[in-house]
């Protein structure tokens, strides 16, 4: 049973006023990292922005944004024969927003040192795909070419980004100094973890499994006192052959300490298992996300 706050939650997650924001916050952090720190120091990101760096280093024609935007032309329209209009509608205010905001950013800082550029541009840029990835469109450009080969041929989404990123790079060698696109490379590596950790900031939940001969006491506390859902799952004890019920229910963060007060004050005797999980849809936790 989900509590009212969570519910709300729930219902703003797929708001259009929300998915706006996530998109246009996680744009301009992104874009701040790209371009007023990345660009300076002449590194390379990965996707279809790092391929409009890389030729705009090679060419010194347009800009990386008009480039990205160019490419996700083909992109966009390959994903409307492919992807739900849902999806994709968000994904084109995603993809016109990185290019629009790109392009008007005028701040260019120089560090002396490049490490420090790629540590400071992995971490915003991270945090802004981060946000994105927390909506239900995306920035466009590669993603649309993995979620299509993903559904189509179970390639995975990661296997996707890594093999285009190493072309990538590959290609980089030829028209970067080494050092240059090392540099790149840690940059790309703290962008991907920033971004896995933004991701999941606010998707970690907690699943309890508790095996006590008072199921019924306590399914009834975790339904009536923490407002959550319980399930009882019939189990069998390997050592003593005694069957009863175990109570498996999903928490938020926060509610873990009241269940362990609820439990062994209602059993003293019972055995609480308490595991990370990181991605809970259904009723009262997040929706599924439909590409």
């Amino acid at each position: 049973m989900p509590n009212m706050s969570t519910s709300r939650l729930s219902t703003l997650s797929v708001s259009v006023p929300w998915n706006v924001f996530l998109i246009t916050a996680g744009v301009t952090l992104y874009a701040l990292g790209a371009v007023s720190l990345a660009i300076p120091q002449n590194f390379i990101s990965g996707g279809i922005f790092g391929t409009g760096m890389l030729i705009y280093y090679a060419t010194g024609r347009l800009s990386p944004s008009i480039w990205y935007f160019l490419m996700n032309i083909p992109l966009f329209i390959l994903g409307w024969r492919f992807l739900s209009r849902r999806f994709l509608l968000y994904t084109l205010y995603g993809f016109i927003a990185t290019s629009v905001i790109t392009q008007l950013i005028s701040l260019r800082y120089v560090f002396e040192d490049p490490l420090l550029a790629a540590v400071a541009a992995g971490a915003l840029c991270g945090a802004g795909m981060g946000l994105i990835v927390r909506s239900l469109g995306s920035d466009g450009g590669l993603t649309i070419v993995a979620i299509i080969l993903y559904q189509k041929y179970n390639f995975r989404m990661g296997q996707v980004f890594f093999l285009y990123n190493l072309l990538l790079f590959i290609l980089g060698l030829a028209a970067l100094d080494v050092t240059k696109a090392m540099y790149s490379l840690i940059f790309i590596f703290l962008t991907s973890v920033v971004m896995d950790y933004f991701a999941a900031l606010f998707n970690h939940r907690k699943v309890a499994f508790i095996v006590t001969d008072k199921h019924e006491d306590v399914s009834q506390a975790i339904l009536h006192r923490l407002k959550r859902g319980a399930t009882l799952i019939p189990t069998r004890g390997a050592f003593t052959n005694k069957e009863r019920f175990m109570v498996m229910t999903v928490l938020q963060n926060y509610q873990i300490k009241r269940l362990e007060e609820l439990v062994f004050e209602l059993d003293e005797h019972a055995f609480l298992i308490v595991e990370n999980t990181f991605n809970v849809m259904g009723e009262g936790f997040s929706k599924r996300r439909v590409y």
